[in-house]
C-alpha cells in the first residue's frame, strides 16, 4: 500500500470519507509496480473546481512519483468527485502496467526448447 498520498484542493472541501476513499483506491496501485520501485513511491492528488456555481465540474489530477525517477500523470473532469477518482485510478493502472512492461521484459521460456530438441 502506498503510504504517502497528498490531497490538495481548490474550491472543494476535502473531508475524511473522501480522504479514506482516495487512500483506498489509489493506495492499491503499488501492486502494479516493480518490486524495486514500490518503496519510495508517492501520489499527489489535486482537485480544482471548474465553473462559478457550486456543483459544476471538478478537474481531478493525480501524479505518481515512482522511485526510479518516472512521473506518471492522469487527469479527468467529472461532476462527482468520487467517480472522478475511479476514472483517474483506471488511467493510472493502465499507464503503470505499460511502464512495468518497459522496465521488466517478459522472461523467455527456453526450458521447453531444451526438452524437445532433436538429436541427430
Amino acid at each position: 500500500m502506498i503510504s504517502k498520498i497528498d490531497i490538495n484542493s481548490n474550491g472543494y472541501k476535502v473531508d475524511e470519507p473522501f480522504r479514506k476513499y482516495v487512500e483506498k483506491r489509489l493506495g492499491k496501485l503499488d501492486k502494479y509496480l516493480p518490486r524495486k520501485m514500490k518503496k519510495g513511491t508517492s501520489i499527489k492528488v489535486t482537485i480544482n473546481e471548474i465553473g462559478k456555481n457550486k456543483s459544476e465540474k471538478y478537474d481531478i489530477a493525480a501524479t505518481v512519483d515512482i522511485n526510479g525517477g518516472k512521473v506518471i500523470v492522469a487527469k479527468d473532469e467529472c461532476t462527482n468527485v468520487f467517480a472522478g477518482v475511479d476514472l483517474v485510478e483506471a488511467k493510472l493502472t493502465g499507464q503503470i502496467r505499460r511502464y512495468k512492461l518497459e522496465v521488466q521484459p517478459h522472461r523467455q521460456k527456453r526450458g521447453l526448447k531444451k526438452l524437445f530438441r532433436r538429436k541427430g
